[in-house]
């Protein structure tokens, strides 16, 4: 998907899966997903647009937001084409019937090679920052990973994180309480940021039942031109292809 001419938005946004109710996309560090008090161009606006042009839609196009990754992220976001999908999509997520699998590049390899990890999750509104607890509080929500090491580099580690709940900042607030800042997450300890403003988190592979035929969906993201993923491009596809079995 050509974005070069809408609202000055260059870099590409890759198309990962479409079909009459849903598309999936590759969305790029720094771009928001939905409006906030910014207003910034989205990845809706966008998409939005695309569809706009390519099925030569007179009116308002509907385009269903299903579920979130962070601005400073990367990855595969999937949306709905129609109202049936967005219903039936949302049913899913909260049944916890999508499998949603990120990789992860830390600064620190954390305290244990692979289990599952909880913890209890506040959200500040007025930092936009969660705050974790090990033990249950008044209102803390229950936040639960499956993490798995997969390799390092000489100065970073590579982690695979199976997303259990969908808590806001989750996966920044639990790796960084497990002494594993993200790579250039400075508001959860990293060192250093990243010349590019994001951080070195990627929704990798989305797996769920199609919300109309049924059918297992299986979505990847590629690594292999986007650094420093692609360092860790082997490992992390020999990694997937064992985990999903």
């Amino acid at each position: 998907m050509n974005m070069s001419n809408i609202d000055g938005w260059i870099v590409p946004i890759p198309i990962l899966y479409e079909d009459n109710h849903l598309i999936a996309v590759h969305k790029p560090c720094g771009l928001l997903i939905q409006g906030d008090k910014t207003g910034d161009i989205t990845l809706i606006d966008l998409i939005k647009g695309h569809l706009k042009e390519k099925y030569q839609k007179p009116g308002n196009v509907f385009l269903g937001l299903i579920h979130r990754i962070d601005r400073p992220a990367a990855g595969v976001v999937v949306f709905a084409k129609t109202s049936k999908a967005l219903a039936r999509m949302n049913q899913l997520f909260h049944d916890r019937k999508v499998r949603k699998i990120y990789l992860a590049i830390v600064e620190h390899r954390p305290p244990i090679n692979e289990g599952l990890i909880t913890h209890y999750l506040k959200k500040n509104e007025k930092n936009n920052k969660a705050y974790i607890s090990e033990i249950e509080k008044k209102d803390y929500q229950k936040a639960e990973l499956y993490l798995s090491f997969i390799t390092s580099s000489d100065k970073f580690h590579l982690l695979g994180i199976e997303l259990h709940t969908g808590r806001h900042h989750q996966i920044r607030a639990q790796l960084s309480h497990l002494g594993s800042p993200i790579r250039g997450d400075l508001k959860y300890g990293a060192h250093r940021s990243l010349p590019n403003g994001g951080i070195d988190l990627l929704s990798y592979h989305l797996e769920f039942p199609h919300p109309v035929t049924g059918e297992m969906i299986s979505i990847t993201t590629d690594v292999t031109e986007n650094n420093p993923w692609q360092f860790f491009n082997i490992p992390a596809q020999k990694w997937l292809e064992k985990y999903i079995k």
